[in-house]
């Protein structure tokens, strides 16, 4: 094998959660210019449609499936058409996930629910129903999006806190069940990224988005923010024949910001 094949994933068969924006869509893009086939996943249909008529153009095989990875049925949807079109899944890239910038105290239950079931359970829920085929097909990757928050506490945001942390310790107890499937887990934590999700953030907490981008970056060693790129490139580390004896661990992206 020449060096640059271990880049590849040629004709590799990839689903990507929150598929239609931001991390989702620039993996999805990084993915198929290394000959992998794309699946996006996300609940925004038009962005969804968008992101994969984007990458067609491109050259790139790439389809949207609407799907709510906060619902059974949806999973299980999904996991048909892939085993009736496809008939295996050699990665997948569980990145859906929403944030409420506050505090347990003025977090309302409803908040709560959807951070948790968005960010937690829907890695749960999904890695349910694909795994078996994943095993089924001789094994592949399973990359998670966990947080820098997961790792390290953080102001206003205690539920997407608790999530991300729920997701770096799943990955660690699905790498240990599905290691012997030849299935490797592991979990990518970002730093703050130019994303939607990012600019959200200011909205919340009633701030300017280019001063809030700004200061997201002071303290950090490299003195920017990610961008959805920056993340991509770890996605596909993780998803690749570079890493394949890495399993069960997190690899933080963050331009040295817990250091």
């Amino acid at each position: 094998m020449v060096t640059q094949d271990y880049f590849q994933l040629q004709n590799k068969v990839c689903v990507v959660t929150g598929g239609a924006s931001g991390i989702g869509f620039a993996t999805a893009a990084l993915f198929g210019e290394v000959g992998a086939k794309v699946i996006l996943l996300d609940i925004n249909e038009e962005n969804g449609h968008n992101a994969a008529t984007e990458l067609n153009k491109k050259g790139i095989m790439a389809e949207f499936f609407r799907c709510d990875v906060t619902n059974s049925g949806d999973c299980i949807a999904v996991k048909q058409m892939i085993e009736a079109k496809y008939g295996t899944i050699d990665v997948l890239f569980n990145n859906a996930g929403v944030i409420k910038r506050k505090t347990v105290v003025d977090l309302e239950e409803t908040d709560w629910n959807l951070v948790i079931d968005v960010s937690l359970k829907g890695v749960y829920l999904l890695s349910k129903y694909l795994i078996p085929l994943m095993a089924s097909s001789g094994g592949g990757s399973i990359i998670n999006t966990g947080s820098g928050w997961g790792i390290k506490g953080g102001d206003k945001a205690a539920a997407y806190c608790a999530a991300k942390a729920g997701v770096v310790n799943l990955t660690k107890a699905m790498a240990i069940d599905h290691g012997h499937q030849n299935i490797r887990v592991n979990c990518i934590c970002p730093g703050d990224t130019d994303t939607p999700l990012l600019r959200d953030e200011a909205k919340q907490l009633n701030l300017k988005e280019d001063a809030f981008l700004a200061s997201s970056a002071v303290g950090r060693p490299l003195s920017r923010i990610g961008t959805p790129r920056d993340i991509a490139k770890g996605v596909l580390f993780l998803a690749s024949d570079l890493s394949s004896w890495i399993t069960g661990t997190e690899l933080i992206v963050d331009g040295g910001g817990l250091a």
